[in-house]
């Protein structure tokens, strides 16, 4: 029995090098000469504005002047009040608070410092400068993304830094994870935080990628984050076990699938990531080897997630249609059911596809947000441009599917297991109820055969 992967592809040819890392160089911290400074050192403040506040006895006449004599204006100022002033001469924030300082009336001149929500934000640049990694991960950062900046904050205050202390195994077409011969690792992902996997398809202990695949799923688990280059990863500081059960051409024996179940699970991995299908004709009766070593799997203590399918069915494919298997659908950046994802009864829990939104119309539970002729962005990671390019690496398009959307509830997971949210080794099936529980309301109210409990939420996860 042979499967294929739940992933829609088009247009790899193209591909986008990487953005270089922007470097910027107690008491109050020193001004550059820019009005902002670097957001990767200093504190953020406002362009063009100062906070003055008066000494007692400062005349409205008084502060008029001493305005006038700095070059800054706006609302009036009285003594005992502290107020921002804006910069109308041209001159930087440095320039303005020395000439402020050494009037004898002003008590005290400050910049605007400007606070922000508690949020992680990493420097990673995307296609772009510092932090442009947003632009292009709507997933993890957009309206209808699973709050991962605000993840990364909570994980970090519990002393898990991006999951740091979980193992995740990657069940696909290998991982780009080291450079040796033919292969080369993919420069987003950690040169260390791998544990042993295994090529169950050329059997040796040697499982990269010869496909992409595999990769890109594994960028969307633990892709280096805040290292100023390319993307995020969800959970960038898990280990990765990659285990190899799919050739180049995506597809992977029974045998090899179970085999592999079992290794991830002896081997300790807290989570295993199982992007691919069956036809949804396909039950466990038909792959009793893969049922017995999903039960052993989550005997063993390991949360198994699985991709629903992308036949635009009203099933689940198999192995997520287990009910010891996480089955995970496809939402668009709109925050709608993507077109091509398979749902129903055993639908678990909805994560970021990308693609098209399906088309509701007429139903009274519709999800408002779908917008079927509009289109959708994909999910982008850093991978191969094509097949036949496996030492080069790019942020390629044309990957949606519920391939896609799988990682985001893997990676969440692993957050919630090494933050030790539900204790030091919580039962998978405790964490899929967490997971569920924690989940953002989408469609109808309450769990639905489209959404499952909903939208993962990385960091109500974790609050």
């Amino acid at each position: 029995m042979r499967l294929r992967l739940p992933l829609l592809i088009t247009g790899l040819a193209a591909s986008v090098a990487l953005g270089s890392p922007v470097v910027s160089g107690a008491e109050e911290p020193s001004l550059p000469s820019s009005a902002t400074p670097a957001p990767s050192t200093g504190p953020a403040i406002a362009p063009d504005e100062v906070i003055v506040k008066y000494r007692d006895g400062v005349d409205a006449g008084e502060a008029a002047e001493i305005k006038e004599e700095t070059g800054t204006g706006g609302a009036q100022t009285l003594p005992g009040e502290a107020r921002e002033l804006e910069i109308r001469d041209g001159e930087t924030v440095a320039q303005t608070l020395a000439e402020l300082r050494e009037n004898p009336g002003v008590e005290y001149a400050k910049p605007n410092y400007v606070a922000r929500a508690s949020a992680f934000v990493p420097n990673d640049p995307g296609r772009g400068g510092f932090g442009d990694w947003r632009e292009l991960q709507w997933n993890f950062a957009g309206p209808f993304g699973v709050n991962a900046p605000d993840a990364w904050e909570l994980a970090a205050q519990a002393g898990a830094p991006g999951g740091r202390g979980a193992v995740v195994a990657v069940l696909d077409t290998g991982v780009a994870y080291e450079t040796r011969g033919r292969f080369k690792r993919a420069p987003d992902l950690s040169k260390h935080r791998y544990r042993k996997g295994y090529d169950f398809v050329a059997d040796d202990e040697r499982p990269n990628d010869e496909n992409g695949h595999g990769t890109h799923i594994t960028g969307t688990i633990a892709q280096v984050t805040n290292n100023g280059k390319g993307l995020t990863g969800l959970a960038y500081g898990v280990d990765i076990m990659p285990v190899r059960v799919l050739d180049a051409q995506g597809e992977g024996a029974t045998s090899d699938i179970a085999r592999g179940i079992r290794y991830a699970a002896r081997k300790g991995a807290d989570v295993i990531n199982l992007s691919f299908e069956f036809h949804v004709s396909v039950g466990a009766s038909d792959v009793p080897a893969i049922a017995s070593a999903i039960r052993y799997a989550n005997n063993r203590g390991t949360l198994i997630v699985g991709a629903a399918g992308n036949q635009e069915e009203d099933a689940i494919a198999y192995p997520a249609r287990s009910s010891r298997v996480v089955a995970v659908g496809a939402t668009t950046e709109h925050g709608c059911k993507a077109d091509y994802s398979n749902d129903g009864a055993d639908l678990d829990i909805t994560a970021p596809g990308g693609g098209f939104d399906t088309a509701l119309a007429g139903n009274a539970n519709d999800n408002q947000n779908c917008r079927p002729s509009a289109g959708g962005r994909d999910v982008i990671q850093q991978t191969f441009p094509s097949q036949r390019e496996l030492r080069s690496f790019g942020l390629p398009g044309g990957y949606n599917g519920t391939s896609m959307a799988a990682p985001h509830v893997t990676g969440t997971a692993a957050l919630v297991v090494a933050t030790k949210r539900l204790g030091k080794k919580p039962a998978p099936a405790l964490l899929l109820a967490h997971l569920q529980a924690t989940a953002r309301d989408l469609g109808a109210p309450g769990p639905d055969p489209r959404y499952g409990a909903g939208l993962v939420d990385a960091a109500a996860a974790l609050r």
